[in-house]
């Protein structure tokens, strides 16, 4: 049975294709997840004191100026959950920066409304552009599945081995984006970054 609710939901990150991008997907996942636990711990304490302690019930409020238990759990939690963030964050940032030993180096320059390749070691070099049809931007044609993602000469890049992009612009910023590979790059004039 099909049915739309059973479809991947459309608001959260692609688990990608390369190991890099898993990883970025694995932790995104974990931070949401604590998040999520966070806010479910906050909010349920917050229902419950606001039920609990409420004016018509007659409470009233208690006078106390310190508590080192509790100072010291709120600080201590804390500090636990960050660390549990930083340190797989670390290291995956660490690993996304690794362009030691690459098998391909391609340099990517942003142009106004294309992008132009050069396989480096290969001495490739083309241009490519974008090629949705123009009814589909006037609104008279259906958006196709590929909707502002479809270029008349893509990258082709090889699988299973290691790619080295150096991104860069020849005349405004550009963003450089696939989210397959879990790679983004600003294109900055002047600039070379690395990818």
């Amino acid at each position: 049975m099909t049915h739309p609710a059973l479809a991947d939901w459309q608001l959260n990150l692609s688990p990608g294709v390369t190991p890099i991008s898993h990883d970025v997907y694995d932790l995104h996942m974990a931070v949401i997840a604590i998040c999520t636990g966070i806010a479910v711990v906050v909010y349920g304490m917050l229902a419950f004191i606001i039920i609990r302690y409420r004016r018509s019930k007659g409470a009233v409020a208690a006078h106390f100026s310190d508590n080192n238990k509790v100072e010291i759990v709120w600080t201590v939690v804390p500090f636990l959950l960050l660390c549990a963030i930083a340190v797989p964050a670390t290291r995956v940032l660490f690993d996304m920066d690794d362009y030691d030993a690459a098998d391909v180096t391609i340099k990517i320059t942003g142009h106004q409304w294309y992008w132009q390749y050069q396989y480096l070691d290969q001495g490739v070099e083309f241009y490519s552009n974008l090629s949705t049809p123009p009814a589909q931007f006037a609104g008279s044609a259906a958006r196709g599945e590929w909707y502002l993602l479809e270029v008349d000469r893509p990258l082709v890049l090889p699988v299973g081995k290691k790619v080295r992009f150096l991104v860069t612009s020849n005349d405004v910023i550009h963003s450089w984006w696939v989210p397959q590979l879990g790679v983004k790059r600003d294109a900055i004039p002047g600039f070379v970054h690395e990818a």
